[in-house]
């Protein structure tokens, strides 16, 4: 049986500031996030297996991803733990989705967090190919297992 890629495409939108960034991209700003997930596997050649023919199913990689991802990231304020917290702490409900992670909020380093959180939850037999996040509809950085093994 052929090994197949299967893409799923998530929207989120998100808000982050680069902690001592040398741009403008220090000020919180916001991004309409697309995420495209790809995964591989051969697919379920039993014919009385209600996933027949699937790699795995559609539904099943969203449900990973939007509890992972999406219902996580989205309408959330991202910053770097390194950002002083009197700078944020007495923002009060603007701030109520505010993530504090251990790395600077870039494009890159989500993806790495990201690669993370899907791969605990895919099933044994179903590898994490690539992951592609788009920032604006012009720039993305991508994510390739083939890279990182």
């Amino acid at each position: 049986m052929s090994t197949i890629r299967v893409t799923k495409e998530f929207l989120f939108e998100m808000a982050h500031a680069l902690w001592n960034y040398d741009g403008p991209c220090s000020s919180i700003h916001g991004h309409s996030y697309r995420l495209l997930v790809t995964i591989a596997g051969k697919p379920i050649s039993d014919p009385e297996h209600p996933k027949y023919g699937m790699v795995m199913d559609f539904g099943d990689l969203k449900n990973i991803v939007k509890e992972e991802i999406v219902d996580r990231f989205d309408h959330a304020i991202v910053l770097s733990r390194s950002v002083p917290k009197e700078t944020y702490e007495h923002m009060g409900p603007m701030f109520r989705y505010l993530m504090v992670v251990d790395y600077q909020p870039t494009c890159e380093n989500l993806l790495i967090d990201f690669q993370v959180l899907i791969k605990k939850r895919l099933p044994d037999h179903i590898q994490l190919v690539s992951l592609r996040l788009h920032e604006t509809p012009t720039s993305f950085a991508e994510w390739l297992c083939a890279d990182n093994e």
